[in-house]
Protein backbone atom coordinates (compact mmCIF):
# COMPACT_ATOMS: atom_id res chain seq x y z
CA UNK A 1 0.00 0.00 0.00
CA UNK A 2 1.14 3.38 -0.57
CA UNK A 3 1.07 6.12 1.51
CA UNK A 4 1.30 9.79 0.99
CA UNK A 5 1.64 12.23 3.05
CA UNK A 6 2.21 15.50 2.48
CA UNK A 7 2.85 19.58 4.68
CA UNK A 8 4.00 22.92 4.05
CA UNK A 9 7.44 21.70 4.47
CA UNK A 10 9.51 18.52 4.03
CA UNK A 11 13.25 17.85 5.24
CA UNK A 12 14.78 16.03 2.83
CA UNK A 13 17.98 14.56 2.13
CA UNK A 14 20.13 15.02 -1.13
CA UNK A 15 22.31 12.14 -0.31
CA UNK A 16 24.70 14.36 1.48
CA UNK A 17 22.65 16.52 4.11
CA UNK A 18 19.38 17.32 5.16
CA UNK A 19 17.62 19.68 2.56
CA UNK A 20 14.37 21.79 3.11
CA UNK A 21 11.49 21.12 0.60
CA UNK A 22 8.40 23.65 0.58
CA UNK A 23 4.85 22.19 -0.45
CA UNK A 24 6.91 19.06 -0.05
CA UNK A 25 5.46 14.89 -0.28
CA UNK A 26 6.62 11.99 1.22
CA UNK A 27 5.27 8.67 -0.25
CA UNK A 28 6.67 5.07 1.52
CA UNK A 29 5.27 1.55 0.57
CA UNK A 30 5.76 -0.39 3.50
CA UNK A 31 8.12 0.26 5.93
CA UNK A 32 10.23 2.21 3.04
CA UNK A 33 10.01 5.44 1.95
CA UNK A 34 10.09 5.94 -2.49
CA UNK A 35 9.58 9.27 -3.18
CA UNK A 36 10.42 12.52 -1.19
CA UNK A 37 9.77 15.49 -3.19
CA UNK A 38 7.19 17.51 -5.14
CA UNK A 39 4.49 16.46 -7.44
CA UNK A 40 4.61 12.75 -7.13
CA UNK A 41 2.71 11.43 -10.04
CA UNK A 42 2.71 7.44 -9.23
CA UNK A 43 0.26 5.22 -7.14
CA UNK A 44 -1.29 6.38 -3.75
CA UNK A 45 -3.72 4.10 -2.07
CA UNK A 46 -3.93 7.04 0.99
CA UNK A 47 -3.18 10.38 1.37
CA UNK A 48 -2.91 13.22 4.17
CA UNK A 49 -1.93 16.49 4.31
CA UNK A 50 -0.92 18.28 7.74
CA UNK A 51 -1.65 21.56 6.90
CA UNK A 52 1.17 24.07 8.38
CA UNK A 53 3.38 21.45 9.64
CA UNK A 54 6.77 20.31 9.31
CA UNK A 55 7.68 16.70 8.47
CA UNK A 56 11.16 15.37 9.37
CA UNK A 57 12.80 12.12 10.08
CA UNK A 58 11.96 10.71 13.00
CA UNK A 59 14.70 11.43 16.05
CA UNK A 60 16.46 9.28 17.67
CA UNK A 61 17.44 9.55 21.69
CA UNK A 62 20.09 6.82 22.49
CA UNK A 63 20.02 7.84 26.49
CA UNK A 64 16.46 7.88 26.46
CA UNK A 65 14.54 8.01 29.71
CA UNK A 66 12.22 4.88 30.51
CA UNK A 67 11.35 5.46 33.90
CA UNK A 68 9.80 7.58 35.78
CA UNK A 69 10.92 10.90 36.18
CA UNK A 70 13.86 11.78 38.68
CA UNK A 71 14.85 14.95 37.68
CA UNK A 72 12.72 16.84 39.71
CA UNK A 73 13.69 15.29 42.53
CA UNK A 74 17.60 15.21 42.50
CA UNK A 75 18.79 18.02 40.16
CA UNK A 76 18.57 20.75 42.80
CA UNK A 77 19.15 19.75 46.47
CA UNK A 78 21.92 21.00 48.52
CA UNK A 79 24.73 18.21 49.66
CA UNK A 80 23.29 17.81 52.90
CA UNK A 81 19.57 16.52 51.61
CA UNK A 82 21.07 14.95 48.12
CA UNK A 83 23.14 12.46 50.55
CA UNK A 84 19.51 11.22 51.42
CA UNK A 85 18.87 10.46 47.54
CA UNK A 86 21.64 7.32 47.56
CA UNK A 87 21.41 4.22 49.38
CA UNK A 88 22.72 4.04 52.93
CA UNK A 89 25.59 1.37 53.58
CA UNK A 90 23.13 -0.56 56.03
CA UNK A 91 20.48 -0.80 53.59
CA UNK A 92 22.97 -2.38 50.76
CA UNK A 93 24.03 -4.60 53.49
CA UNK A 94 20.32 -5.51 54.99
CA UNK A 95 17.63 -4.41 53.65
CA UNK A 96 17.62 -3.75 49.51
CA UNK A 97 14.17 -4.63 47.98
CA UNK A 98 12.48 -3.67 44.75
CA UNK A 99 10.28 -0.48 45.31
CA UNK A 100 7.69 -2.15 42.42
CA UNK A 101 6.59 -5.31 41.70
CA UNK A 102 7.03 -7.03 37.73
CA UNK A 103 3.72 -5.51 36.49
CA UNK A 104 4.29 -1.97 38.21
CA UNK A 105 7.17 -1.94 36.54
CA UNK A 106 6.22 -2.84 33.22
CA UNK A 107 3.71 0.04 33.72
CA UNK A 108 6.64 2.34 34.44
CA UNK A 109 7.90 1.20 31.26
CA UNK A 110 4.95 1.89 29.20
CA UNK A 111 4.58 5.33 30.78
CA UNK A 112 7.84 6.32 29.56
CA UNK A 113 8.04 5.00 26.39
CA UNK A 114 4.95 6.50 25.62
CA UNK A 115 6.29 9.88 26.57
CA UNK A 116 9.18 9.63 24.15
CA UNK A 117 6.52 8.65 21.39
CA UNK A 118 4.63 11.49 22.51
CA UNK A 119 7.50 13.45 22.45
CA UNK A 120 8.71 12.19 18.64
CA UNK A 121 10.88 10.04 19.28
CA UNK A 122 10.83 7.10 16.85
CA UNK A 123 14.00 5.17 17.56
CA UNK A 124 15.42 4.96 21.46
CA UNK A 125 17.98 3.10 23.56
CA UNK A 126 16.72 3.47 27.25
CA UNK A 127 18.17 4.48 30.23
CA UNK A 128 16.35 3.85 33.89
CA UNK A 129 17.35 4.56 37.60
CA UNK A 130 18.25 1.48 39.27
CA UNK A 131 18.27 2.91 42.46
CA UNK A 132 14.65 1.54 43.18
CA UNK A 133 15.84 -2.12 42.14
CA UNK A 134 17.02 -4.15 44.82
CA UNK A 135 19.95 -4.16 42.35
CA UNK A 136 19.60 -3.86 38.87
CA UNK A 137 17.68 -4.53 35.43
CA UNK A 138 17.15 -8.31 34.82
CA UNK A 139 16.34 -10.59 31.98
CA UNK A 140 12.25 -10.68 32.87
CA UNK A 141 12.10 -6.56 32.68
CA UNK A 142 13.98 -6.18 29.25
CA UNK A 143 11.57 -8.93 27.84
CA UNK A 144 8.81 -7.16 29.12
CA UNK A 145 9.83 -3.69 27.71
CA UNK A 146 10.44 -5.36 24.01
CA UNK A 147 6.91 -6.27 24.29
CA UNK A 148 5.58 -2.83 25.25
CA UNK A 149 7.74 -1.48 22.45
CA UNK A 150 6.71 -3.43 19.89
CA UNK A 151 3.15 -2.74 21.00
CA UNK A 152 3.35 0.38 21.01
CA UNK A 153 5.28 0.71 17.69
CA UNK A 154 8.63 2.09 18.84
CA UNK A 155 12.34 1.06 17.43
CA UNK A 156 14.52 0.01 20.43
CA UNK A 157 17.64 -0.62 21.37
CA UNK A 158 17.63 -2.74 24.35
CA UNK A 159 19.59 -5.05 26.80
CA UNK A 160 19.46 -4.94 30.77
CA UNK A 161 21.64 -2.52 32.94
CA UNK A 162 23.85 -4.12 34.54
CA UNK A 163 26.20 -3.35 37.34
CA UNK A 164 29.16 -4.89 40.06
CA UNK A 165 28.50 -2.13 42.72
CA UNK A 166 26.40 0.93 43.90
CA UNK A 167 27.25 4.16 45.35
CA UNK A 168 26.37 4.04 49.02
CA UNK A 169 26.60 7.15 51.34
CA UNK A 170 28.77 5.61 54.63
CA UNK A 171 27.51 5.57 58.27
CA UNK A 172 30.50 8.79 58.23
CA UNK A 173 28.41 10.35 55.87
CA UNK A 174 31.20 9.52 52.94
CA UNK A 175 30.53 8.44 49.30
CA UNK A 176 31.68 5.08 48.12
CA UNK A 177 31.16 2.07 45.61
CA UNK A 178 30.38 -1.59 47.13
CA UNK A 179 30.75 -4.28 45.57
CA UNK A 180 28.97 -7.62 44.64
CA UNK A 181 31.02 -8.96 41.62
CA UNK A 182 28.30 -12.27 41.80
CA UNK A 183 25.45 -9.88 40.83
CA UNK A 184 27.37 -7.90 37.93
CA UNK A 185 28.58 -11.55 36.57
CA UNK A 186 24.74 -12.90 36.34
CA UNK A 187 23.68 -9.29 34.91
CA UNK A 188 26.03 -9.64 32.05
CA UNK A 189 25.05 -13.22 31.29
CA UNK A 190 21.24 -11.90 31.18
CA UNK A 191 22.73 -9.13 29.32
CA UNK A 192 23.74 -11.93 26.65
CA UNK A 193 20.92 -13.79 26.97
CA UNK A 194 18.56 -10.96 26.25
CA UNK A 195 20.37 -10.74 23.30
CA UNK A 196 19.90 -14.37 22.10
CA UNK A 197 16.47 -13.98 22.92
CA UNK A 198 15.97 -10.84 20.67
CA UNK A 199 17.80 -12.76 18.20
CA UNK A 200 15.20 -15.45 17.98
CA UNK A 201 12.51 -12.90 17.80
CA UNK A 202 13.80 -11.63 14.75
CA UNK A 203 11.74 -8.43 15.05
CA UNK A 204 13.36 -5.87 13.06
CA UNK A 205 12.05 -3.15 15.23
CA UNK A 206 14.02 -4.62 18.39
CA UNK A 207 17.88 -5.13 18.42
CA UNK A 208 20.09 -6.33 21.36
CA UNK A 209 22.75 -4.12 23.15
CA UNK A 210 25.02 -4.52 25.75
CA UNK A 211 23.93 -1.23 28.35
CA UNK A 212 26.16 -1.59 31.33
CA UNK A 213 25.58 1.55 33.67
CA UNK A 214 28.37 3.74 34.86
CA UNK A 215 31.75 2.64 34.73
CA UNK A 216 32.61 3.22 38.76
CA UNK A 217 29.97 0.72 39.08
CA UNK A 218 31.70 -2.21 37.03
CA UNK A 219 34.55 -4.18 38.09
CA UNK A 220 37.69 -4.75 35.79
CA UNK A 221 36.35 -8.27 35.32
CA UNK A 222 33.22 -7.18 34.02
CA UNK A 223 34.21 -4.83 32.19
CA UNK A 224 36.58 -7.11 30.20
CA UNK A 225 33.83 -9.95 29.65
CA UNK A 226 31.28 -6.77 28.61
CA UNK A 227 34.34 -6.32 25.77
CA UNK A 228 34.84 -9.89 24.87
CA UNK A 229 31.17 -10.63 24.40
CA UNK A 230 30.46 -7.02 22.43
CA UNK A 231 33.49 -8.17 20.24
CA UNK A 232 32.15 -11.98 19.77
CA UNK A 233 28.39 -10.85 18.82
CA UNK A 234 29.34 -7.54 17.30
CA UNK A 235 27.16 -5.68 19.45
CA UNK A 236 26.54 -1.87 20.61
CA UNK A 237 28.11 -1.19 24.22
CA UNK A 238 26.44 1.75 25.53
CA UNK A 239 28.75 3.02 29.32
CA UNK A 240 28.11 5.60 30.99
CA UNK A 241 31.58 7.65 31.70
CA UNK A 242 33.55 10.38 31.76
CA UNK A 243 30.83 12.50 33.46
CA UNK A 244 31.77 13.76 37.31
CA UNK A 245 34.78 14.02 38.88
CA UNK A 246 33.75 11.82 41.73
CA UNK A 247 33.29 9.16 39.01
CA UNK A 248 37.20 9.67 38.07
CA UNK A 249 37.93 9.58 42.45
CA UNK A 250 36.51 6.50 42.83
CA UNK A 251 37.98 4.24 40.15
CA UNK A 252 41.53 5.89 41.31
CA UNK A 253 40.59 4.70 44.46
CA UNK A 254 39.19 1.26 43.22
CA UNK A 255 41.14 0.48 40.09
CA UNK A 256 44.33 2.89 40.74
CA UNK A 257 43.52 4.09 36.85
CA UNK A 258 41.06 6.50 35.33
CA UNK A 259 38.42 6.30 32.39
CA UNK A 260 40.47 6.44 29.39
CA UNK A 261 43.07 3.81 30.69
CA UNK A 262 40.52 1.97 31.71
CA UNK A 263 38.64 1.82 28.20
CA UNK A 264 41.74 1.14 26.39
CA UNK A 265 43.08 -1.50 29.19
CA UNK A 266 39.79 -3.86 29.18
CA UNK A 267 38.93 -3.53 25.55
CA UNK A 268 36.35 -1.67 25.32
CA UNK A 269 37.90 0.84 22.85
CA UNK A 270 37.26 -1.27 19.61
CA UNK A 271 34.42 -2.13 20.45
CA UNK A 272 30.99 -0.19 18.80
CA UNK A 273 31.36 1.98 22.00
CA UNK A 274 28.87 4.69 22.88
CA UNK A 275 29.57 7.46 25.36
CA UNK A 276 27.07 9.52 27.40
CA UNK A 277 28.06 12.41 28.41
CA UNK A 278 31.56 13.21 27.67
CA UNK A 279 31.52 16.36 29.49
CA UNK A 280 35.02 15.82 31.98
CA UNK A 281 36.91 16.70 28.75
CA UNK A 282 37.71 19.63 28.25
CA UNK A 283 38.11 20.46 24.63
CA UNK A 284 39.31 24.06 25.05
CA UNK A 285 42.39 22.70 26.78
CA UNK A 286 45.30 22.61 24.17
CA UNK A 287 46.52 19.65 25.92
CA UNK A 288 42.75 17.74 25.14
CA UNK A 289 42.80 17.97 21.27
CA UNK A 290 47.01 17.69 20.92
CA UNK A 291 48.11 14.41 18.92
CA UNK A 292 47.59 11.75 21.24
CA UNK A 293 45.38 13.61 23.17
CA UNK A 294 41.58 12.50 25.02
CA UNK A 295 39.89 14.01 21.88
CA UNK A 296 41.92 12.28 19.52
CA UNK A 297 41.63 8.91 21.08
CA UNK A 298 37.87 8.77 20.97
CA UNK A 299 38.14 9.99 17.42
CA UNK A 300 40.83 7.15 16.53
CA UNK A 301 38.43 4.62 18.32
CA UNK A 302 35.39 5.52 16.66
CA UNK A 303 33.38 6.64 20.13
CA UNK A 304 30.08 8.25 19.54
CA UNK A 305 29.17 10.54 22.24
CA UNK A 306 25.83 10.87 23.36
CA UNK A 307 25.40 14.72 24.22
CA UNK A 308 22.35 15.18 26.42
CA UNK A 309 22.42 18.69 27.02
CA UNK A 310 19.08 19.41 28.63
CA UNK A 311 19.91 17.08 31.58
CA UNK A 312 23.86 18.03 31.59
CA UNK A 313 22.60 21.83 32.07
CA UNK A 314 20.27 21.09 34.44
CA UNK A 315 22.77 19.14 36.71
CA UNK A 316 25.23 22.11 36.29
CA UNK A 317 27.54 20.43 33.36
CA UNK A 318 27.75 21.14 30.17
CA UNK A 319 30.18 20.00 26.79
CA UNK A 320 32.89 21.79 26.12
CA UNK A 321 31.92 21.49 23.37
CA UNK A 322 30.25 20.47 20.87
CA UNK A 323 31.75 22.00 17.76
CA UNK A 324 35.02 21.33 19.83
CA UNK A 325 34.68 17.09 19.77
CA UNK A 326 32.63 17.55 16.54
CA UNK A 327 36.26 19.37 14.96
CA UNK A 328 37.92 16.20 15.91
CA UNK A 329 36.28 13.94 14.33
CA UNK A 330 33.93 12.41 17.22
CA UNK A 331 30.77 11.20 16.11
CA UNK A 332 27.92 13.21 18.55
CA UNK A 333 24.49 12.01 18.54
CA UNK A 334 21.24 13.54 21.34
CA UNK A 335 19.89 11.60 24.66
CA UNK A 336 17.73 12.97 26.23
CA UNK A 337 18.42 11.14 29.80
CA UNK A 338 15.94 12.70 32.05
CA UNK A 339 12.06 13.81 32.03
CA UNK A 340 11.49 15.79 29.86
CA UNK A 341 12.37 13.84 26.88
CA UNK A 342 12.18 16.26 24.75
CA UNK A 343 14.92 16.58 22.11
CA UNK A 344 13.48 20.25 20.15
CA UNK A 345 14.51 21.55 23.88
CA UNK A 346 17.85 19.70 23.94
CA UNK A 347 18.55 21.44 20.75
CA UNK A 348 18.25 24.45 22.00
CA UNK A 349 20.52 24.60 25.17
CA UNK A 350 22.95 22.74 23.61
CA UNK A 351 23.14 25.53 20.69
CA UNK A 352 22.92 28.28 23.84
CA UNK A 353 25.74 26.89 25.57
CA UNK A 354 27.91 25.86 23.16
CA UNK A 355 27.74 29.59 22.02
CA UNK A 356 28.18 30.38 26.20
CA UNK A 357 31.14 28.16 26.45
CA UNK A 358 32.74 29.50 23.46
CA UNK A 359 32.28 33.57 23.73
CA UNK A 360 30.76 33.27 20.05
CA UNK A 361 27.85 33.16 18.15
CA UNK A 362 28.75 31.27 15.22
CA UNK A 363 29.16 28.23 16.73
CA UNK A 364 26.81 25.53 18.00
CA UNK A 365 25.13 25.29 14.85
CA UNK A 366 21.58 24.71 14.72
CA UNK A 367 21.98 22.19 11.84
CA UNK A 368 24.47 20.67 13.49
CA UNK A 369 22.81 19.96 16.62
CA UNK A 370 20.05 18.00 14.41
CA UNK A 371 22.16 16.13 12.36
CA UNK A 372 23.14 14.70 15.76
CA UNK A 373 19.69 14.14 17.02
CA UNK A 374 19.38 12.14 13.60
CA UNK A 375 22.13 11.42 11.07
CA UNK A 376 24.78 11.25 14.10
CA UNK A 377 22.02 9.01 15.95
CA UNK A 378 21.90 6.73 12.97
CA UNK A 379 25.77 6.68 12.58
CA UNK A 380 26.16 5.24 16.00
CA UNK A 381 23.83 2.24 15.80
CA UNK A 382 25.39 1.80 12.39
CA UNK A 383 22.30 1.98 10.24
CA UNK A 384 22.49 4.16 7.37
CA UNK A 385 18.95 3.72 6.42
CA UNK A 386 17.96 5.76 9.59
CA UNK A 387 17.62 9.77 10.40
CA UNK A 388 16.76 11.35 6.78
CA UNK A 389 14.18 11.34 4.20
CA UNK A 390 14.99 9.50 1.08
CA UNK A 391 13.83 7.27 -1.15
CA UNK A 392 15.54 3.54 0.27
CA UNK A 393 15.23 4.66 3.79
CA UNK A 394 13.01 3.34 6.70
CA UNK A 395 9.79 4.80 6.61
CA UNK A 396 10.47 6.58 10.26
CA UNK A 397 9.19 9.79 10.46
CA UNK A 398 8.05 12.41 12.76
CA UNK A 399 5.09 15.55 11.83
CA UNK A 400 5.03 18.74 14.08
CA UNK A 401 2.74 21.31 13.78
CA UNK A 402 3.60 25.07 13.39
CA UNK A 403 0.29 26.30 12.99
CA UNK A 404 -0.84 27.23 16.12
CA UNK A 405 -0.85 31.40 17.06
CA UNK A 406 1.75 30.14 20.08
CA UNK A 407 4.09 29.17 17.55
CA UNK A 408 5.05 32.64 16.44
CA UNK A 409 5.68 33.45 12.76
CA UNK A 410 7.84 31.13 10.39
CA UNK A 411 10.84 32.24 9.35
CA UNK A 412 12.78 28.88 9.04
CA UNK A 413 10.69 26.37 10.10
CA UNK A 414 12.83 24.27 12.12
CA UNK A 415 14.61 27.53 13.55
CA UNK A 416 11.01 28.40 14.45
CA UNK A 417 10.38 25.14 15.82
CA UNK A 418 13.67 24.93 18.27
CA UNK A 419 13.47 28.49 19.05
CA UNK A 420 9.95 29.20 19.83
CA UNK A 421 8.24 25.42 20.64
CA UNK A 422 8.74 22.14 21.96
CA UNK A 423 8.73 18.70 20.97
CA UNK A 424 4.97 18.60 22.28
CA UNK A 425 3.91 19.97 19.32
CA UNK A 426 4.37 16.37 17.48
CA UNK A 427 1.40 15.51 15.91
CA UNK A 428 2.13 12.15 14.37
CA UNK A 429 5.00 9.90 13.81
CA UNK A 430 5.61 6.58 11.67
CA UNK A 431 8.21 3.92 12.42
CA UNK A 432 8.71 1.93 9.49
CA UNK A 433 5.27 3.21 8.30
CA UNK A 434 3.44 1.96 10.69
CA UNK A 435 1.47 4.59 12.56
CA UNK A 436 2.75 5.20 16.23
CA UNK A 437 1.77 8.64 16.95
CA UNK A 438 -1.92 9.86 15.46
CA UNK A 439 -3.13 13.04 15.96
CA UNK A 440 -1.50 13.62 19.08
CA UNK A 441 -2.64 10.49 20.88
CA UNK A 442 -1.12 6.56 21.18
CA UNK A 443 -3.93 4.56 19.37
CA UNK A 444 -4.90 1.73 22.62
CA UNK A 445 -3.50 3.26 25.50
CA UNK A 446 -5.72 5.68 27.44
CA UNK A 447 -3.17 8.53 28.34
CA UNK A 448 -5.42 9.82 30.97
CA UNK A 449 -5.28 6.59 33.02
CA UNK A 450 -1.64 6.15 32.63
CA UNK A 451 -0.98 9.75 33.70
CA UNK A 452 -2.69 8.60 36.72
CA UNK A 453 -1.24 5.37 37.21
CA UNK A 454 2.32 7.26 36.37
CA UNK A 455 1.61 9.38 38.91
CA UNK A 456 0.53 6.86 41.72
CA UNK A 457 3.72 4.86 41.16
CA UNK A 458 5.58 8.30 41.10
CA UNK A 459 4.56 8.47 44.61
CA UNK A 460 5.57 5.59 46.05
CA UNK A 461 9.05 5.46 44.45
CA UNK A 462 9.12 9.18 46.13
CA UNK A 463 8.22 7.55 49.37
CA UNK A 464 10.87 4.82 48.99
CA UNK A 465 13.95 7.16 49.53
CA UNK A 466 12.98 7.52 53.19
CA UNK A 467 13.61 3.88 53.66
CA UNK A 468 17.01 4.13 51.78
CA UNK A 469 18.32 7.37 53.48
CA UNK A 470 21.07 6.93 55.72
CA UNK A 471 19.13 9.69 58.56
CA UNK A 472 15.35 7.52 57.63
CA UNK A 473 15.09 11.00 56.90
CA UNK A 474 10.78 11.80 55.75
CA UNK A 475 9.98 12.66 52.26
CA UNK A 476 8.95 16.23 53.24
CA UNK A 477 12.39 16.28 54.64
CA UNK A 478 14.28 15.09 51.71
CA UNK A 479 11.99 17.36 48.77
CA UNK A 480 10.95 20.12 50.15
CA UNK A 481 8.08 22.40 48.47
CA UNK A 482 9.52 25.20 46.59
CA UNK A 483 7.54 27.37 49.27
CA UNK A 484 6.10 26.12 52.62
CA UNK A 485 2.74 24.55 52.46
CA UNK A 486 -0.09 26.96 53.47
CA UNK A 487 -1.95 25.57 56.47
CA UNK A 488 -5.51 27.05 56.65
CA UNK A 489 -7.27 25.45 59.56
CA UNK A 490 -10.58 27.89 59.52
CA UNK A 491 -12.34 29.56 56.62
CA UNK A 492 -10.94 33.30 56.02
CA UNK A 493 -13.78 36.17 55.81
CA UNK A 494 -14.10 37.90 52.98
CA UNK A 495 -14.09 41.90 53.36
Amino acid sequence: MYKKISARYVLGFDGTGHTLIEDGEVVFEGDSIVFVGQNYEGPVDEERDYGQSLIMPGLIDLDALADIDHLILDSWPSPEIASGHLWSDDYFANRRRDVFTPSERAKVREYALAQLALHGITTYMPIASEIHSSWAEGFDELVDMAEISRRIGMRGYLGPAYRSGVHVVTAAGGRDVYFDEARGLAGLRDAERFIEYVDALADPLVSGALLPCRIETLSEGLMRETARIARERHALVRLHCLQSPLEDELLQRSAGRGVLELLESTGLFGTRLLIPHGVMINGQDPATSAPGGPLELLAQNDVSIIHCPLTSFRYQKQLVSFDRFREAGINICLGSDSFPPDLVRGIDVGMHLTRLVEGRPDVGALADYFDAATLGGARALGRADLGRLAPGMQADITVVSLGSFGDGVVEDPLRTLVLNGTARQVTDTFVAGRPVVVDRALPGIDLNILRAQGQELFDKMRAAYSVRDVQFRKPEELFPPTYPRAEITTPTPVP
